[in-house]
């Protein structure tokens, strides 16, 4: 299976992450104009990566800054048809001023897409 062929098989399953990932952004209560990407399958760059162990090519996806510079995400499918995916946020949490949001994750199957906000304490 090539490139092409691994993002089309993927595709409705990384909407859905990426659909989940937005949720948990918005479920932080940010301001609308605090948060100005949200991750976007089409909005990334796809790689196949040899899995080690099955010898397999998982889909990887990342996501990088406008600039194209830094990278903020990815999204890796598993020949196990798991996934787990992290897109980062880096920013103080809007209403606990204890705490820094580190990015929100995602992970799973198809049927079952759990996630969470990854939170830091923040320095006093």
């Amino acid at each position: 299976m090539d490139l092409s062929e691994h993002i089309a098989k993927n595709r409705q399953l990384a909407e859905s992450v990426c659909r989940r990932l937005a949720e948990e952004i918005d479920k932080l209560g940010f301001p609308a104009q605090e948060i100005q990407h949200y991750p976007g399958y089409d909005d990334a760059t796809f790689v196949l990566i040899k899995d080690p162990y099955t010898g397999a090519h998982n889909l990887t996806c990342y996501w990088y800054d406008e600039a194209k510079r830094q990278r903020i995400g990815r999204l890796q499918f598993n020949s196990d048809d798991t996934f787990y995916a992290e897109y980062d946020i880096a920013k103080p949490h809007p209403g606990k001023a204890k705490w820094f949001v580190e990015s929100v994750t995602a992970w799973g199957k198809a049927e079952q897409i759990k996630a969470e906000a990854k939170l830091l304490d923040m320095p006093e």
